[in-house]
């Protein structure tokens, strides 16, 4: 065979390449910030010519909103997976931030609120945090991050509110408002997670966990009873 005989390029499709920038895109937002996202950033990261990325985002901020939807989506999925895909985990689930065991379960109410608090009392969690502080904070000069901030705002406190229904219905929890509750949690989560850009010396145990105690608290739980298998 001819060494002039040059491989087959392969195109991908419109929708890989769009999903290509944006998780890229989403990467460095993680890492750097939303202010570091320029179509030639993202050019360069995939050795493409600005061009390209210009084409599926004739403007940056859409770009913006896309990387951090799709960020913070993501982490979501980890942190508190809907009901159907939870896992039963008969011995013990381990995640980065620690471990949590078959005591509470974690298929049922409880256990999926302790993994949830496990994951988000780390240093792993403290990325993300981050980022919707970034998010935050530029969402209210730019219009399309703001829809997104917004979109993704419901659909935490929307999953969030799902497990504590979910809780009360079945006995484990207690609390008349689920809504005001989910919203009680996350706005604490919000405060460690602003302390944590700002601090660099060691959290206290009782800072550390305080959106723990809140939810232990509005949720008719014994003290421990989120932390006990983690």
């Amino acid at each position: 065979m001819s060494s002039s005989v040059q491989r087959k390029r392969i195109r991908k499709s419109p929708e890989a390449r769009r999903a290509e920038i944006v998780e890229t895109a989403a990467v460095v937002a993680l890492a750097e910030g939303l202010e570091c996202l320029t179509l030639r950033r993202i050019a360069d990261e995939l050795a493409v010519r600005p061009g390209l990325i210009s084409h599926y985002f004739p403007s940056v901020e859409d770009l913006v909103a896309e990387a951090f939807g799709t960020a913070a989506g993501a982490e979501l999925e980890v942190l508190l997976p809907p009901v159907a895909e939870a896992p039963a985990a008969p011995a013990a689930t381990t995640s980065a931030a620690g471990s949590v065991g078959a005591g509470a379960g974690a298929s049922t109410p409880t256990g999926r609120l302790a993994r949830f608090f496990a994951r988000t009392s780390g240093e792993d969690y403290d990325g993300i945090s981050r980022l919707w502080i970034n998010a935050r904070h530029l969402s209210r000069y730019r219009p399309p991050l703001r829809d997104r901030v917004a979109e993704q705002e419901a659909a935490w406190r929307g999953r969030l509110e799902e497990v504590i229904r979910e809780g009360v219905e079945c006995g484990e929890f207690r609390t008349e408002e689920p809504h005001v509750t989910a919203i009680q949690i996350l706005v604490v989560l919000d405060g460690l997670g602003a302390h944590a850009n700002t601090e660099d010396r060691g959290r206290p145990e009782a800072v550390t966990r305080m959106a723990v105690t809140t939810a232990e608290r509005e949720l008719g739980l014994p003290h421990g009873a989120l932390t006990r298998d983690a």
